[in-house]
């Protein structure tokens, strides 16, 4: 049975270098791993206390919990803007919160470039307040000096190709995949 894993853009840009980088780790699965993204960030409503109740809870906030409980890990790929996470993103991270099956989740963080100084550390904290398992053999950064680039682009290159595959496949196993 191959592993599943979520998948989370923190950029709502249609051209985001993020979201090149989710599609092509989903072009460069291997064998045995199976991606979905998670594309409602925007659709989410604001988060609030007091709607967190199961009475209360918006409908794709049971969704987006459902999904996150259904998958056998998730794959965040965040932008850093003005020194901090997207504050969409970040309300996507607040509504996980309550989600039961979160604890001990598997997660893997991936970035294209290395130039973000805040963003990357501030999503490892937060992730580890949530109690989420960071899996470093899954983390990677491309480490590119651009931004603008396509999926096509970041899979014919074969240093990125091979990073993405080789964090997949570390990810696989961590989520008791075959080896």
């Amino acid at each position: 049975m191959p592993v599943s894993l979520l998948t989370f853009c923190g950029s709502l840009r249609a051209a985001s270098s993020n979201l090149a980088l989710l599609t092509a780790a989903e072009r460069l699965a291997p064998e045995g791993v199976s991606l979905e993204r998670y594309d409602a960030v925007a659709d989410l409503p604001h988060f609030s206390p007091d709607l967190d109740a199961d009475e209360l809870l918006p409908e794709r906030v049971r969704d987006l919990r459902d999904r996150v409980a259904a998958a056998d890990g998730l794959l965040f790929a965040a932008p850093e803007y003005m020194h901090s996470l997207p504050g969409s993103f970040k309300n996507t991270l607040d509504w996980m919160v309550g989600c039961t099956r979160f604890p001990g989740k598997p997660v893997a963080l991936a970035h294209v470039s290395d130039r973000h100084a805040f963003a990357p550390g501030q999503l490892e904290e937060v992730l580890r307040t949530m109690a989420a398992r960071i899996v470093p053999e899954a983390c990677f950064s491309l480490g590119l000096a651009t931004n603008r680039l396509t999926a096509e682009e970041i899979c014919e290159d074969a240093r990125s190709s091979a990073l993405i595959r080789q964090a997949l496949t570390g990810f696989r196993k961590a989520c008791g995949g075959p080896s």
